[in-house]
This record gives C-alpha cells, structure tokens and sequence, in this order.
C-alpha cells in the first residue's frame, strides 16, 4: 500500500501527528509499500519558519523514515519520487488546483462566491442567535451566469464553493469506525479555492492523494465531519477515493481533548525530556490499538507484525503519561549494559569528571541500569561514588521503615557491628544481606531499620540502589574502611 502523513507546518510535530505517522508507516512496511510525506503549506499564512526541518528530524529520531516525498538530505529538507513537488506550495505553481476548481465549476458542482468577510461574519451571527448550524446561506448560487462572467471580469475578488447535492445521502465504510451516513442538507458547502489562488486543505489533499496514488490515508477524527466533502470531490472529478481511517482522538486523563494546558503535546517536548523513541512509539501506538493480547511491549518489527487497523478503537484514547514513564523504564532496561554505560558516562562526567576515566564506571552503571527512568537521572544515582555524602538526620530517619531520630544511633551501630564482624575477602552481596537478616531473624531489628539507614549514610540521597550493593561496591573499590567512614559520618549525624 501507498500511505502519507501529511502535516501542515504550523508547529512543532504534535504526539498525535506522530501516532499517524507511526500507524501509516506501519501499514506501508506490512504489505511492503511506499510511506510518503507531504507537506500540506497552501494556509501560507499559518505556517512557520523552521517546522518542516523539526517534522523531519522527529520522524528520523522515531525511526519513521519516508520512503519518498520530503526527505533529509544532510540537514537540509529535499524531495525524492516521481510524483512531486511534495510540498504543496510549490505545487500550487504549475496550476493544478486551480484546473480542478475550474473543472468543478464548469460540471457545475462548485460556483463562485463573492461574499465579503464582513458579510459572512454577519451571517454567521444571526445563525448563531437563531441557535443554527453555521453554514453559507448559497446566497452567489443564485447569480445568473452573465453576472458571475461581469463580476470575474471586472477583478472582483470571489472564492470557488463545493456545491453539495442538499438531497443526498452519503455513505462510505471507514477502515476503523465501518459505515458513515451522512445527509448533505447538513453538509456546508466547503470553500476549495481562496481568494489569492491557493486552495483550501479540501481540494488540495484530494488532488494530491489522487496524483500521488494514495491508497489508504489515516487521520485523526476531527477530519470526519470534512469526509464527505471529500468523497464528494472524488467522485465529481471522476477519481475513485483511497481507503479512509479515523483514529481516535487523544486525552487528557479528564476526558477532554489532549491539550498544552494540562499535558505536553509536542513531540519535541518528549524527546527533550530524554524519552526512548522505542518507549515513545511504543506508548503511542497503544493509544487507540488494543493487539488482543496481553503484551505491552512492542518493538518496530514487531508493531509491523501485529498492527491492524481492525483493532484500533473508536473511542477517544487517554494520554496516561504513568504508562508512558512505565514504557520508559521498560525499554531502558532492555539496552545492554555496555551501551547502557557508554550512553551514560559522559553525562555522568559532566557533572562529576572523575567518571570519564573509572575504569570501574561499568560495574557501577550495572547498579542503577534496573532503576533508572532517564539517562540525565544518572549523576544524581551515582554521584556518591564521586563525592562524599553529607547525610541529615532528617535523611537517615524514616517512617515508612520505622527509623525514629530516637532508633538512628542504635540501629547504625547496630549495622556496623554487623558488617564488621565480615572479613574483607567475604564481602559479597549475599554474604552481607545474609548476616544482616541473621541479625533480624533474632527479633529485635526489622530489616529496613538497618538497611534504611546503611543505605542513608552511604548515599546521602533519598534514592538509590539498595544498600548491600553500594556497601560492596564501594569495598571492592576502596576498601570496607571507605564503608565504615561513612558509617561513622552518618552516626555523628545522628548523635548531634
């Protein structure tokens, strides 16, 4: 199959522009087609400097690379295929929508208006006040010929209308929603040609896809209300339309339409924040698509294996961004640990440079590889190894494992005693995790009321790994003595 995203330039990538992508590039690697990206800039006002360089270089970060249209070519924004331009503007220099809108209106299936914008916004008014639907009031399809012929003549500004059959119904199976009705007296007639010669999103998009040989086009569902406009202009200038399916919009988690005031809605914003484009991709395409299964964790091939169109859902899809960081740390630790290490030395190095060198930085990245969310939490996780700890009292106590400021002085001594009593050369994770639960097993201390405040004055950060696997990595670096040091720091924090 043939399939397009085709976004307008207005912005950085949306999530849900990206999930189009994502789901059309997926249909065109399952049956071995073509993935083609067009960019739709007839609205020249709207579009913005820089955008089509930041679409490219998402999609090229998620791995949605376009087979023809607009490309990347070292940086700079090129076009490969037969079938272009791909960016509309330019397209719209060799006359093509102009031929079709005259086309219509010569089959008499689209007229000129003349109706100023003052006028229209009038119109608009009373049809609200009269609580109607607003839609142009044919007031230039009763113009006879002769004066539409005078009016062009003399330069008058005017646009070209769709002319919708008010007697029809309209039907089409969507790929995803199945049988669509509707009845054209509900259906505006849609301007396809503006006033300056550009024209409209309708008209274009259905020229486009035609002379691009587009089989199926996905897109969200707020361009449902347009399909039958679409169909209409399809049939009028004779061309049978692709295959059309209407994914569900995104939310936010009250229900209402994803948006910048309660969540981040550009890809950009992502990405910056250090997400995985496997988590990402991974996340979205789980945004509507339920696989029937009860996997949740997809990698390109194998969304190209399972995706179809028969499973994506109707109803709008929650962006839940706590299944989101899920996803994250999910494929996080799916990266193998010595591509795990390079990717997080040098950002560790940057804050603390003693790890550029540590010829012992591999074992230590092994310890936070299980529990880490983001690449950039990494010198936060591991910046203890490089610097001295300085724990607080308020620290080295906690609640939730029953460590009172009254327990702390006990209970470090305690510990101390313990891992003491291990010679040096034993000191192994399950050598010392075993004599500190022998120690609990006798009923006076709970486990986390040693660990808790071993792993405190270790670390001196309220997250970490876990305390027996700092005490040993420490020890085979520097020694048990590094450990009892900060053991001893720890109690004089705890007896002040």
């Amino acid at each position: 199959m043939r399939t397009r995203f085709a976004p307008s330039p207005t912005g950085f990538l949306h999530v849900g522009g990206l999930r189009t992508a994502l789901y059309s590039f997926l249909i065109a690697r399952q049956t071995k087609g073509t993935f083609l990206l067009r960019i739709e800039d007839t609205d020249q006002a709207r579009s913005v400097p820089g955008t089509v360089e930041n679409i490219l270089k998402t999609l090229d970060w998620a791995g949605i690379r376009p087979d023809e249209g607009v490309v990347p070519d070292n940086g700079q924004v090129a076009q490969k295929g037969a079938k272009g331009p791909y960016i509309q503007s330019e397209r719209q220099g060799l006359g093509l929508y102009r031929k079709y809108a005259d086309e219509l209106v010569a089959k008499g299936h689209a007229y000129p208006c003349f109706c100023t914008s003052q006028r229209l916004e009038e119109m608009r008014k009373t049809q609200e006040a009269k609580k109607q639907a607003p839609m142009y009031d044919r007031l230039c399809l009763k113009l006879s010929a002769e004066e539409v012929r005078k009016r062009i003549a003399a330069g008058e500004p005017h646009v070209i209308r769709l002319k919708v059959p008010h007697e029809r119904t309209i039907t089409f199976t969507d790929e995803i929603r199945g049988e669509m009705r509707f009845q054209g007296h509900t259906i505006d007639d849609q301007v396809l040609l503006k006033s300056d010669g550009f024209p409209t999103y309708h008209l274009a998009h259905v020229a486009d896809d035609r002379l691009m040989e587009i089989d199926l086009v996905i897109r969200g569902e707020e361009w449902l209300s347009s399909l039958p406009k679409h169909l209409l202009l399809f049939e009028y200038l004779g061309w049978p339309p692709p295959k059309y399916a209407h994914v569900p919009l995104l939310l936010n988690k009250d229900r209402s339409k994803l948006s910048k005031r309660q969540s981040a809605v550009a890809a950009e914003d992502y990405i910056a924040k250090g997400y995985l484009p496997e988590a990402l991709l991974n996340f979205l395409a789980l945004l509507g698509w339920n696989p029937g299964t009860t996997q949740e964790l997809f990698s390109m091939d194998e969304l190209v294996e399972a995706f179809s169109l028969d499973r994506v859902q109707k109803a709008g899809a929650v962006f839940d961004t706590e299944k989101l960081d899920w996803l994250q740390g999910q494929w996080m630790r799916k990266i193998p640990l010595k591509e795990f290490t390079v990717r997080i030395r040098p950002i560790v190095a940057g804050a603390y440079p003693a790890a550029a060198a540590d010829p012992a930085f591999e074992k230590k990245a092994a310890l936070i590889r299980e529990r880490i969310t983001f690449f950039a939490e990494a010198p936060a996780m591991l910046g203890y190894f490089y610097e001295e700890p300085q724990p607080t009292v308020e620290l080295l106590a906690n609640e939730k494992q029953k460590v009172t400021k009254a327990l702390l002085p006990g209970a470090l001594q305690k510990i101390e005693e313990i891992l003491r009593e291990i010679p040096e050369k034993e000191w192994n994770e399950e050598r010392v995790l075993a004599a500190v639960k022998a120690e609990v097993a006798k009923g006076e201390w709970k486990l986390g009321q040693l660990l808790w405040p071993l792993r405190a004055s270790l670390t001196g950060r309220p997250f970490s790994p876990g305390a027996v696997e700092v005490a040993c990595a420490l020890a085979a670096e520097r020694g048990t003595e590094a450990v009892f040091e900060r053991l001893e720091r720890g109690k004089a924090v705890a007896t002040r």
